[in-house]
This record gives structure tokens, C-alpha cells and sequence, in this order.
């Protein structure tokens, strides 16, 4: 009989759990009292049920109870001392502050976001570049407020932006703010805490101009889209030199006036992308680097969306175990737990994994006793050595 060398004395969702320390978890607990007259399901139990539910893929209460059930014996790993019935995670998940799970992911974040800047293969195009996007999820209810018009027949889906900013180097959000998905995205720059000589881009979506004049007092330096029905005068055109991508076509300084009739300058480069055939105009507050360089700053942006796809990809936000707003936004965090976690064994592992096919093998051998790392850094050990075994036994018996 083969034996496993991969053989641990942990289910893989223990060793995922290890992640997170539990002294971590009730000390934010403690300082919420989010288990203030709790008896049975703690922070803890609530938190470790969500990463089971979140990882396995489950779609309803009834689904997670069930499996849950079936998985008593082993449950224990978990830190879970009985399985959780629909009605207590339901209760749970109205009641208990989303902003517990919000600050367990933040004491995450500070822990091994340095480890995800070390260990990141590419850089960005500048030092300090942040990039803010926004994602909408939406809903099959009108919890929150959905965008555009109300239609004729029927009522109108909700939904919930997630505004993320995320430091380039670490491919993780560094700060997120919920709300319906009618909120214009401008009013998440008010929330920004950006250090002096600090990149931000974003795309034209967020056009604030009394922000940008503000930065620009704070020496923090932001590129961006220039919308297409912007008006503006053309002040000063710079030369561009010979160094320069020959892919910019005009580098310039324009005059704007914001809302309050206030006057005021930026810089404007007209780029041409050859792929797409297509100029692009940014605009941007700084002009010390090269126009090309600008245009880099904006490539990156796409960094954060390959972010939201990985995100909506690999965790299930198209079913919410909850009808109201807390239960949404605690499913959200608990999947941005995950994520960050797994993209540090991403980078633990010994071998060159993609992010969704390394989500598949765990999430399909969750309560498999399997040394994650080891499995992770050869998963072939096993096959290569039952079929070279296999291999030497049949030779007895040739001539």
C-alpha cells in the first residue's frame, strides 16, 4: 500500500486558518463587544464558518449547514465546538457589525502586505503609485440603490460599490468603502489620506477638479483620462524630446475653471495606442516626469482590475447569505480575507501557480488531510513515485 508523503495532520481549511490568529480575532471582537451576550457562535466561529462557506463556493444557508453536517467529525479544526444551525449564521450575519470582519482584514493587510511588496515580480511605473477603481455587485433586490432609470415593469435590482484603493506593489486594497451602487465615484477622493510626493491614478470617471487643485497644494500627484466633453484652453505646448515614445502626439499645459469659477492649470498629453488605434488624453499634475512615463502611470490602472476580476471570479458574490446590507458586506470582507490570504501561499509556494487553478485544488480538498506546501511545491511527487514503484514490480515477472 502507498502512503502519502503530502500527509498532514491538518484538514487544508486548518492550514488556511492558520492565517489568522485567533488572539487577533478576539481582541477586535473585545473592542467591538461583538460577543456581548453571546453564548454559543463566536467572532471567531462566525468568522472561521464564513471562510468554509466562502471557499467551498456555498450558495445558501441550507447548503452551508448541510455540508457542515456531514463534516461534524472534523469540524473541531475549525474551532467550531458544534456545526451552525440556518438560523444562528442568519442571525449572525444581521446582527453581528460587518465592521469586525472590515478590521480583522485591515490587522491582515498590515501584517503581510510587506511580504506581498517583497515578493511581487514586476514594478510599477513610479514609487507610491495607489490605483482607485470602483465594482459594482449587484443584487437581486432593491436592498441598495441601483444605477440608472426605474423600468416600467417591475422594480429595479439593487446594488453595492466597492470603491478600492490598492498600493501597486502589493495587487491588495489598502482601503474600501461600501455603498449603493447610485453613488458617483468622485466621492470616494474625499476619503483618500495620500502622503506628500505619493502617485495616485484613477480613470475620468472621477472627475473632481476642486480635489486635483487640492492635491496639487499637497504636492500629491494624480494622472487621469481627460473626459471627452471637457472644455479647456490650451496655455503653453512643451517640446517633446527625442527620448520620448514617439507614440505622443501633443504635450501641453491647458486652463480649466471648476464649478465655483475658479481658474486653473494641468497638464495634458495626447497619446496614441497603435493596438486599440485610438488617442488617449491624460491629464495630470505633475510636470516633471516624461509624457511617456504619464502614459505608463495610466497602464497600470489595469491592475486593479484584473484585482475585481480575480475577486468575482474565484469567491461567490452572486449569492448573499443575508437579505439586508450587514450580512452583504460581511460575505465581501470574509472574500477579500480569503483572497489575501491565498495570494500569500501564492507567493509561499515553491512553484508557479495560477491564482484560480491553486483556488481549485483547495477548495475541492478542504477537509483532505494534504500538507498544503508540500503538495503545492510538487503535486506530481506522488504519481511519479506509485508509478516508478509500479514500474519496478512488473519487472519481476519479465523474462
Amino acid at each position: 500500500m502507498n502512503k502519502s508523503k503530502n500527509f498532514s495532520g491538518q484538514p487544508i481549511i486548518k492550514q488556511v486558518l492558520n492565517f489568522i490568529l485567533p488572539k487577533d480575532v478576539h481582541r477586535t471582537a473585545k473592542k467591538h463587544n461583538s460577543d456581548r451576550y453571546t453564548k454559543k457562535f463566536t467572532t471567531y466561529e462566525h468568522l472561521a464558518t464564513m471562510v468554509f462557506t466562502v471557499i467551498s463556493g456555498c450558495s445558501s444557508l441550507r447548503e452551508v449547514s448541510s455540508i457542515m453536517l456531514a463534516c461534524e467529525g472534523k469540524i473541531n479544526h475549525l474551532g467550531l465546538t458544534d456545526f451552525p444551525k440556518r438560523s444562528t449564521l442568519s442571525d449572525a450575519n444581521r446582527r453581528r457589525s460587518s465592521e469586525v470582519f472590515a478590521d480583522i482584514y485591515h490587522l491582515l493587510y498590515k501584517r503581510y502586505h510587506r511580504f506581498l511588496s517583497d515578493s511581487r515580480p514586476l514594478e510599477p511605473a513610479v514609487k507610491n503609485l495607489k490605483i482607485v477603481d470602483s465594482s459594482t455587485i449587484p443584487l437581486f433586490s432593491d436592498i441598495l440603490k441601483g444605477v440608472g432609470r426605474n423600468p416600467l415593469n417591475g422594480k429595479k435590482k439593487g446594488g453595492i460599490k466597492m470603491h478600492t484603493m490598492i498600493n501597486a506593489m502589493e495587487d491588495v486594497p489598502c482601503l474600501i468603502k461600501f455603498s449603493s451602487a447610485a453613488t458617483h465615484d468622485h466621492t470616494f477622493l474625499k476619503d483618500l489620506e495620500l502622503k506628500k510626493g505619493s502617485y495616485v491614478v484613477f480613470d475620468k470617471g472621477y472627475v473632481d477638479y476642486e480635489q486635483y487643485q487640492k492635491w496639487t497644494l499637497e504636492d500629491v500627484y494624480f494622472v487621469t483620462r481627460q473626459k471627452d466633453n471637457a472644455r479647456y484652453t490650451s496655455l503653453e505646448e512643451f517640446d517633446i524630446s527625442n527620448k520620448v515614445d514617439d507614440a505622443v502626439l501633443k504635450d501641453e499645459k491647458i486652463g480649466l475653471t471648476d464649478k465655483n469659477g475658479n481658474a486653473f492649470s494641468l497638464r495634458r498629453i495626447a497619446f496614441w495606442h497603435e493596438k486599440h488605434q485610438k488617442v488617449y488624453e491624460f491629464i495630470t499634475n505633475n510636470y516633471d516626469l516624461d509624457a511617456d512615463k504619464i502614459a505608463d502611470i495610466y497602464k497600470n490602472r489595469w491592475q486593479i482590475e484584473t484585482m475585481f476580476k480575480r475577486l468575482k471570479q474565484n469567491f461567490p458574490l452572486k449569492y448573499f447569505l443575508g437579505d439586508n446590507q450587514n450580512a452583504i458586506e460581511i460575505q465581501i470582507w470574509v472574500s477579500l480575507i480569503i483572497q489575501l490570504i491565498m495570494l500569500v501561499i501564492q507567493r509561499k509556494a515553491q512553484r508557479n501557480w495560477a491564482y484560480s487553478n491553486m483556488m481549485s485544488v483547495i477548495r475541492y480538498h478542504l477537509m483532505t488531510y494534504i500538507d498544503l506546501f508540500k503538495f503545492l511545491k510538487n503535486p506530481e511527487a506522488n504519481w511519479e513515485e506509485i508509478t516508478t514503484k509500479n514500474i519496478g514490480q512488473l519487472s519481476l515477472f519479465d523474462p
